[in-house]
């Protein structure tokens, strides 16, 4: 029992609002640098700044009530585990799959463009080999292990903030207000702002990861407001700044591009002039960075349900090193193959936002089903019920049948020169795990009461622990 506390108090005294700013940033800062610029083709500048403001209004809401579903229950699988307490094990195995989604289609997404990126620099390199060969390094980075990810996130979070801050300050002088508010600003009326909503998405993609964490603060009532609001603070302000900059720069006109900042710079500074070439190479560095811990995502999150039982068991198993080695290599495999055969990362990111915001809403119906199932549920930190989780499932909602009916039904994933059309992927995904669950996964399941009686034994502890402050409180009195 005695070491059960000393591991709870250490997560408990981890992590400060600076931390929980770092990670929530570091998480979604190399989507500044591209992937949303692809909403220019259905919203135009003007729907896609609209979309973008609705989406952070949005994100805004869901991240506080995602927060206390992530420090009610402190599991390795997340919203799965959330959905299984809410909703039962089917119910968790999705939410799960959904995750997957997001997780093993965002990294190839990111590797197209830093493959873009580094061919810019060397134009000489093969975009697609760089590509394959930056994915790749990266997994085997993660069989290795690598120590202090933390300060690394943190170093590249700042980083990339810099080389945004150099974006604004060579762009916003050459920004023509004509590339902005023209006859093209709305190419399909008002509708282009919901066409351009799952690109607006990649703008805070991933940003739940700091809620993940949220267990680890050090006082969730006050510390996670503030380190969320910075957080949230922080991306809003870079997501005006570089979306207005790239439209004025002429960004939204023509092809779109997977090096949207450099070039945009490049239009007028020249290719050979420093400026572009070094947010292209900061640039690279947070993309790198993002790929880096989504890469520790998806195999950390394989890992949580093949150990729960959900996936076949060899996928838990761990190295010398303690890495989950096939559960980094075979969803990695997936990824090089996706990332091979996309022409560009555009259908990449649709399904990756497709698999958050299927989660995201998964994610908010459990917290309301919580709410009324177990309302003695120890939450350390409370959201303010039912408003903002009521916005943010509204929201939640719209977003899904955007990204579905807009781009899921429109779109198809170049596979070994076939155009597989995505809503064929995803059914296929979803089937396949279907399947899957009900021949073998239900059948190897742990027990609700095994999965979830370690954190209901820390729950008990901490009210024992506070009852405890209060009693010698008042004897000094």
């Amino acid at each position: 029992m005695g070491e059960v506390n000393h591991e709870k108090q250490g997560l408990h005294k981890a992590l400060k609002p600076i931390h929980l700013w770092a990670i929530a940033v570091g998480m979604v800062i190399s989507g500044q640098y591209f992937g949303w610029n692809y909403g220019f083709e259905q919203g135009g500048t003007l729907g896609l700044m609209a979309a973008a403001i609705f989406i952070t209004i949005f994100y805004t809401a869901f991240i506080f009530s995602y927060s206390e579903l992530s420090t009610s229950i402190p599991h390795a699988g997340g919203p799965s585990a959330y959905a299984r307490r809410a909703m039962g094990p089917y119910a968790g195995f999705m939410t799960g799959i959904s995750v997957l989604i997001e997780f093993v289609f965002a990294p190839p997404a990111i590797a197209v463009a830093t493959g873009a990126y580094i061919n810019f620099l060397i134009p000489a390199i093969n975009p697609v080999y760089a590509t394959v060969a930056v994915f790749v390094f990266f997994i085997l980075i993660n069989m290795i292990g690598v120590k202090g990810a933390a300060l690394i996130e943190l170093v590249a979070t700042i980083i990339a903030l810099i080389g945004l801050a150099i974006y604004f300050a060579a762009g916003s002088t050459h920004v023509q207000l004509d590339y902005i508010f023209n006859e093209n600003a709305l190419p399909n009326g008002w509708t282009g702002m919901w066409m351009a909503i799952p690109f607006a998405i990649w703008f805070y993609l991933a940003v739940e990861g700091g809620a993940m964490a949220a267990e680890e603060v050090q006082n969730p009532k006050k510390d996670i407001p503030k380190g969320f609001i910075a957080g949230i603070l922080t991306l809003a302000i870079c997501t005006i700044g570089t979306l207005f900059i790239t439209a004025g720069l002429g960004g939204g006109v023509g092809q779109p591009a997977d090096n949207p900042l450099p070039q945009a710079l490049a239009s007028v500074y020249g290719e050979g002039h420093f400026l572009p070439k070094l947010v292209a190479v900061i640039g690279l560095a947070g993309l790198i960075a993002s790929l880096h811990g989504i890469i520790i995502g998806y195999s950390r999150q394989t890992f949580a349900l093949s150990r729960a039982g959900y996936l076949p068991k060899f996928l838990s198993r761990l190295s010398k090193r303690q890495i989950p080695t096939w559960g980094l290599l075979l969803p990695g495999g997936i990824g090089v193959i996706a990332a091979a055969n996309a022409t560009f990362a555009n259908q990449l990111i649709i399904l990756a936002v497709f698999g958050a915001a299927m989660m995201y809403c998964l994610s908010l119906v459990s917290l309301f089903i919580l709410r009324k199932k177990e309302p003695n549920l120890h939450r350390p930190f409370k959201v303010s019920y039912p408003l903002v989780p009521g916005v943010a499932i509204v929201l939640g909602v719209i977003s899904l049948f955007c990204v579905i009916y807009y781009s899921v039904f429109n779109q198809s994933l170049p596979l070994f020169g076939v155009n597989v059309p995505l809503l064929g992927v995803l059914l296929f995904i979803y089937g396949a795990a279907t399947v899957y669950y009900i021949a073998v996964g239900r059948h190897k399941l742990l027990p609700i009461e095994e999965e979830f009686g370690v954190f209901d034994e820390l729950e008990a502890d901490e009210e024992q622990h506070d009852e405890m402050i209060k009693r010698d409180a008042k004897i000094g009195m």
